[in-house]
């Protein structure tokens, strides 16, 4: 059986701020860079955005004088869901990452804004040899350049916050504080060894609302650190038997977790022989 991916999203700007109460936007620097020269948009020309917490709407150009765009959303955008609406992920996802060398982390914020999820924790790991660095709030600046593009690339509708890398211990305060509300949290540990018989399907077969998944750097966990993850209700899951480096782990966990949880309503096994 043969399967084609078809990709029919247009190319979708993400508003920084909100438009004002009249439905007006101005843009400067970089965003009228970006619209106005690269994609050389002029009066009366309209483009697809994404507002602050998904809402969609389209923007007509009023003015590019003196560097400003000026444009108006059109449309009823004040209403909730503004006027188009994507459907809303069927639960939130959320990827911690051990920190890794080089440009990996780069790499791994770009794929996570792409696949659509929601928050993405780095932490020190025992075997992150990549350390959390003097000046996060340069990291950070760079991530929230990178989550912003790939988001107009791929059309991602929901928003992707990066938290400045952290120590292995402060992860359980953040896993604690993004399911606090949630119905059914689930957290995956992806692990490089079988410590249990479970699966993506099996864990993920309630219908979570919220999802974590814990991807270690290079080298994986550590033993100290694997019981500590277990012990705040991670459930271990190997890929396969190929060893992954870790930014393809990580988009690989992502992948089935979304695929899965996506099915999950529509998915039904068929007869058995």
């Amino acid at each position: 059986m043969l399967f084609f991916w078809r990709h029919n999203k247009m190319k979708r700007f993400v508003l920084s701020t909100p438009p004002n109460p009249d439905g007006m936007i101005h843009l400067y620097e970089k965003d009228y860079h970006y619209l106005v020269r690269v994609r050389r948009l002029k009066n009366g020309m309209c483009f697809d955005a994404i507002l602050p917490g998904g809402t969609e709407t389209q923007v007509r150009v009023l003015s590019t004088v003196d560097n400003i765009l000026i444009g108006e959303c059109l449309g009823s955008w004040k209403e909730a869901g503004g006027p188009s609406t994507t459907l809303s992920p069927p639960a939130t996802l959320a990827l911690f990452q051990g920190l890794p060398r080089g440009a990996k982390m780069d790499l791994i914020v770009r794929q996570a804004a792409e696949m659509g999820v929601s928050f993405v924790v780095p932490f020190q790991s025992e075997y992150s040899t990549a350390k959390q660095g003097v000046n996060p709030a340069g990291k950070i600046n760079r991530w929230e350049r990178i989550v912003k593009e790939a988001r107009q690339q791929s059309g991602s509708s929901g928003e992707t916050k990066v938290f400045p890398p952290c120590g292995f211990d402060a992860i359980f305060g953040h896993w604690e504080s993004l399911k606090k509300g949630c119905r059914r949290p689930q957290g995956i540990l992806l692990h490089q060894e079988p410590l249990e018989k479970g699966s993506f399907h099996g864990y993920l077969g309630s219908s979570p609302d919220f999802v974590a998944i814990a991807v270690g750097p290079e080298g994986g966990f550590s033993p100290r650190e694997v019981p500590l993850f277990l012990a705040a209700g991670f459930k271990p899951v190997v890929i396969g038997n190929n060893i992954l480096r870790t930014e393809t782990a990580a988009i690989s966990g992502i992948a089935a977790i979304r695929i899965i949880i996506l099915e999950n309503k529509n998915w039904s096994p068929g007869p058995t022989e």
